[in-house]
């Protein structure tokens, strides 16, 4: 099977042509929102990250820098930068740049304010917007195709409808070479002995309960009477975080763990489940698995959220069908009909398959039309 892609440089299939706009340090941000009022065709990310003396935090704000600029849906990026941030904006560049893609950045500081950086910005977004028109799309196999997996606003249906359903569209998609994206590592707790019998090696299965166990330290910190919960989840049905842990882990399916990465960090395999250690807050999950070069997002909701992604297409599959209708702006489809008795888990499953397809190949998602376009980094 396959779906229809652009084609990049670097051999990797992109299912949206975006020109984004991505300021360095959030100095800069003026410039971005100008540019995409006087613009709106741009993906224009503004954020309040980039000028910070923590190596660990600089870090990983490049490796999404770089992530998103260098993404297969992303055509070509213009960067803005003040001038004078803590980023490496040069490397940033030139990181971008190595893997083929047209960039180019404007410093306010140098251009003589924001008036001249915003004609300077616009001048190179209208030629790459330009040059996009003559991009088509072609065919592409599956194993070409990244998925990342998300919950957020689970309740007690999201582990015996929405996410069981998403495991069956990840086995159908690895059986055809494809990979998966796992995530949002504290809410594997309580599930990782599952989850490492699945390891494709020693070493996988060693990476995965290190960050697991790591994971669960920063919880006991932060959370001293051991719930792990967020309140919409307790009112949601839920009791535990092992109870929600191993609804979320079904979302992987029942194929091999072949990797685990760090956030934002590209996997080097493909053609099974990659776990990547992120934190469980949907948007900073969500940022790191597509730095990380996952096309499409599929995101498991009971309680029901519209949280979307700047450069990646959100596929929502809502657990329950009272919350399917009443959020049926920001839903896309309805696995509640596992528990209204009208399909099975396979079904739905072959559902998500067959919309993420069309997703791939062009078809808008709910988060896409309104749209939804957020960012956070871990």
């Amino acid at each position: 099977m396959k779906f229809k892609g652009y084609r990049r440089p670097d051999g990797r299939f992109g299912v949206r042509n975006h020109v984004l706009v991505l300021p360095t340090v959030s100095c800069a941000d003026k410039v971005v929102y100008a540019l995409k009022s006087a613009l709106p065709e741009v993906v224009a990310v503004p954020h309040p990250y980039g000028c910070t003396f923590d190596v660990e935090e600089l870090g990983r704000f490049c490796e999404v820098l770089v992530g998103f600029g260098a993404h297969p849906n992303v055509r070509a990026v213009v960067l803005v930068s003040l001038g004078c941030e803590t980023t490496p904006v040069q490397e940033v560049y030139e990181r971008i740049r190595a893997f083929g893609k047209p960039v180019e950045v404007v410093e306010v500081q140098k251009e003589g304010g924001v008036r001249e950086a915003l004609e300077g910005a616009l001048k190179h977004a209208r030629r790459f917007l330009h040059e996009a028109e003559a991009d088509v799309r072609e065919e592409a196999p599956l194993s070409e195709l990244t998925v990342a997996l998300e919950c957020g606003g689970s309740d007690a249906y999201s582990g015996i409808s929405a996410n069981p359903a998403v495991g069956e569209f990840s086995d159908m998609l690895v059986a055809e070479g494809g990979t998966v994206i796992l995530s949002e590592t504290s809410e594997l707790v309580g599930a990782e002995h599952v989850l490492a019998r699945r390891a494709a090696s020693p070493d996988v299965r060693k990476a995965l309960l290190e960050v697991v166990r790591r994971a669960e330290r920063e919880l006991a910190l932060s959370s001293p009477d051991g719930l792990y919960l967020a309140p919409g989840n307790v009112e949601g049905g839920l009791t535990t975080i092992e109870e929600k842990s191993l609804g979320c882990a079904y979302k992987a399916g029942s194929s091999r763990i072949i990797e685990v990465v760090e956030y934002a960090r590209r996997p080097s395999k493909k053609g099974g489940v990659v776990v990547m250690d992120t934190p469980g807050y949907d948007v900073a999950s969500i940022t790191g698995m597509v730095a990380g070069g996952a096309q499409v997002v599929v995101f498991t909701t009971g309680r029901g959220t519209p949280t979307g992604c700047p450069i990646a297409p959100v596929v929502k599959v809502c657990s329950n069908t009272p919350t399917f209708l009443r959020l049926s702006e920001d839903m896309d489809i309805n696995a509640g009909t596992v528990v209204d008795g009208k399909e099975s888990i396979r079904e739905v499953g072959e559902r998500i398959f067959r919309e993420v397809l069309r997703v791939a190949s062009g078809g808008r998602t709910k988060s896409e039309d309104w749209p939804y376009q957020e960012f956070a980094v871990a």
